[in-house]
């Protein structure tokens, strides 16, 4: 294979001036060799706002690095609105530069996971993790503006939402839901009643279990294990069905025909799931609760009434509303993210899986790190 060598004192482009604008003239061996100063001098001639020529016919020789630097120089000279020529390129060379346009190779990254174990890797995949949380918080935000512009356009003219879709949504998360998510409540609250029991039994304290169980069914984990399971349900179900009509093409038909995707798919999931979960938030307040209720009696021989009088006079007043408070915004995050990631998929089934597990993820994390806010908040207001 013939080796073309590059001195580092040849000078491969010569950047001269004409009437309508800049000419560079090309000469030597555009080559690997010479890539670092080729890139210097390419990126210089980003700087203006004239028309660029590049004369090529004193090339010599070129190969893959060279012609993508000539690609990306002249790609970022159109994108800032510049004209751009090139003259006289040697047959036998197009067919290279037509292949480097086509494969649209990009900028070049560092390999990071050759560095991975060395600190410079470190820094570089944390800074990486970084840059790219901080996009996805800005998409998110402006996903969320975008969607309180329709909600509110929506309330101010109610006909625009489509009723039968969020009546079809609120049976889907909501009526559907009831049973696994009484079940898991119920469960819940036996364990507590239990546990909560057997520890307090050695201070002669056993009455307090029924306290215990209702400031955490009520406060946290009612409301909390609920939302949890809409995310993986529901939440999950969301980015599926529109990450499937994304993929079928059903919602760029949708957009011919002048329809808003997101009234038509956001709202009407996002508003049934605003209804839905704070009403099962209760009801897997009232399973709960039952659950330690009949473990109660079983361990402790309280009974129902009893159960229930403990319950009302030693509860705090605040106690059942605190969890109340959080189930909207535990609704509208597992919506959005739903819906966000729905919208975000690619024309794939693998895309659909993927963006589908990273909602559950997405949405079961935030609504985790909004409940210890919360918490932290309720406390420094004595709630």
């Amino acid at each position: 294979m013939e080796r073309h060598p590059a001195s580092s004192d040849e000078v491969l482009i010569e950047i001269g001036e004409e009437e309508d604008g800049v000419v560079a003239k090309a000469r030597g061996h555009w080559v690997v060799a010479a890539a670092g100063e080729l890139d210097r001098k390419l990126r210089a001639l980003e700087r203006g706002e004239k028309r660029v020529t590049f004369e090529l016919r004193d090339v010599g020789a070129l190969d893959s690095a060279g012609a993508w630097l000539l690609v990306r120089t002249r790609r970022r000279l159109e994108q800032k609105g510049r004209a751009v020529d090139v003259r006289n390129l040697r047959p036998e060379l197009e067919p290279l530069i037509r292949q480097v346009e086509v494969s649209d190779v990009g900028e070049l990254k560092p390999n990071l996971g050759e560095l991975r174990d060395t600190a410079t890797g470190v820094v570089a995949s944390v800074g990486e993790a970084s840059v790219r949380l901080f996009w996805k918080g800005y998409s998110l935000l402006a996903f969320f503006g975008v969607v309180c512009v329709a909600a509110a356009r929506t309330i101010r003219h109610p006909s625009r939402l489509r009723f039968t879709a969020m009546v079809h949504h609120m049976e889907d998360t909501g009526v559907d839901a009831m049973g696994i998510v009484g079940l898991l409540s119920f469960l819940i609250g036996i364990v507590f009643a239990y546990q909560g029991a057997d520890q307090l039994r050695r201070f002669g304290a056993e009455i307090y279990t029924v306290n215990l169980l209702g400031i955490s069914m009520l406060r946290e984990l009612g409301v909390l294990m609920t939302a949890i399971i809409l995310a993986g349900r529901s939440g999950s179900a969301f980015t599926a069905q529109i990450g499937t009509m994304k993929v079928n093409e059903e919602i760029d038909a949708m957009q011919v025909l002048g329809l808003d995707p997101i009234e038509v798919l956001v709202l009407p999931r996002l508003f049934a799931l605003l209804i839905t979960l704070p009403l099962l938030a209760f009801f897997a307040n009232v399973l709960g609760l039952f659950g330690g209720a009949v473990m109660s009696y079983l361990t402790l021989d309280l009974t129902l009434p009893g159960f229930l009088r403990q319950l009302r006079y030693f509860m705090p007043g605040w106690s059942f509303w605190v969890g109340v408070m959080k189930a909207p915004v535990f609704a509208a995050v597992i919506a959005l993210i739903g819906c966000y990631e729905g919208l975000r998929t690619e024309r794939s089934a693998e895309s659909v899986g993927r963006l589908t597990t990273l909602s559950v993820v997405e949405a079961i994390f935030l609504v985790i790190v909004i409940d210890a806010a919360f918490s932290i908040l309720f406390s420094k207001l004595g709630i």
